[in-house]
């Protein structure tokens, strides 16, 4: 799970060399919206060096769109035993996804690597791409998780959303809901591009997490405390979830399959809630 994935500008070396220092839970090496033209051979030069000389860190590079004279170029460089997965941008059908499938299987076999070992994360952008998330997502087991581009999105399909962002509920649920039906790890929710504004990046991480998001995408150090902390659970929480787990341990222990607990009902399903909040708080109670 992934609460943070954070851009990183791939043709920015002072950028880069700061990914040491944050407690994001994953890297997104940019060398497609972050990079103007003229700098794109550069920063794919910098981001090679960059994963090459780098271990132990949740690496991804998003990459330019299948459909560009970049793609090709970008996988032959960047893949590497270091890199966890490419970044796939305007995906919007099961061919993109095949094709990249394909590119990414041909480096890991030159460069004698695990078939399969360079996971996909498509990025959703677009009206097409939403209604085929399904497929997008089932196209190739590559595909771990789908990401959600708010800001593109909204500018293909002629939304004029307010603060709240209703109008963006369909979107965000159905990712939720395809990705679920195809058995992928949750959806990442889109950036807050307000950098500035705190409390609206709080209100706007819980909203993804109520929905089922597995975490954000970040642009900015200040959010990645921030995003942590919401998809955390909180310690009230584990302290629920330990008392759930040990009223249904006892319970089945005692030949029953639900048992109160502060006059709630705790069946089966709950109680795997909790095994899931004690197992998240356990991996990041070090990195909030």
């Amino acid at each position: 799970m992934l609460r943070t994935c954070m851009f990183i500008p791939g043709d920015k070396d002072r950028r880069l060399e700061k990914v040491r220092a944050l407690s994001a839970d994953a890297f997104i090496l940019d060398l497609e919206d972050a990079v103007a033209e003229e700098n794109k051979k550069s920063a794919r030069q910098r981001v090679k060096r960059f994963i090459e000389n780098t271990e132990h860190i949740t690496t991804f590079v998003r990459v330019n769109a299948v459909d560009t004279d970049y793609f090709l170029e970008d996988i032959q460089e960047i893949v590497h035993a270091n890199l966890d997965g490419i970044v796939l941008p305007m995906t919007d059908d099961r061919e993109k996804i095949v094709i990249a499938d394909y590119f990414l299987g041909q480096m890991e076999k030159r460069n004698n690597l695990k078939s399969g070992s360079v996971s996909i994360i498509p990025i959703i952008e677009t009206a097409s791409g939403l209604h085929n998330a399904y497929t997008i997502g089932s196209a190739s087991q590559r595909v771990s998780c789908l990401a959600f581009g708010s800001e593109d999105f909204i500018l293909n399909t002629n939304i004029s959303p307010d603060e709240e962002q209703i109008q963006l509920l369909y979107a965000r649920s159905k990712l939720v809901i395809d990705s679920k039906a195809v058995g992928l790890d949750p959806p990442i929710d889109s950036v807050y591009t307000d950098i500035h504004n705190d409390e609206g990046l709080k209100k706007t991480a819980k909203e993804g997490k109520k929905l089922g998001f597995q975490g954000k995408l970040v642009i900015h150090p200040g959010q990645i405390p921030i995003v942590n902390e919401v998809f955390s659970p909180s310690a009230k929480q584990i302290a629920e979830a330990e008392r759930i787990i040990d009223a249904y341990n006892d319970a089945i222990l005692n030949g029953s399959g639900a048992v109160q607990v502060n006059g709630k009902m705790i069946d089966a399903p709950i109680a795997e809630r909790a095994k899931m909040i004690l197992e998240t708080g356990e991996r990041y109670k070090n990195n909030i």
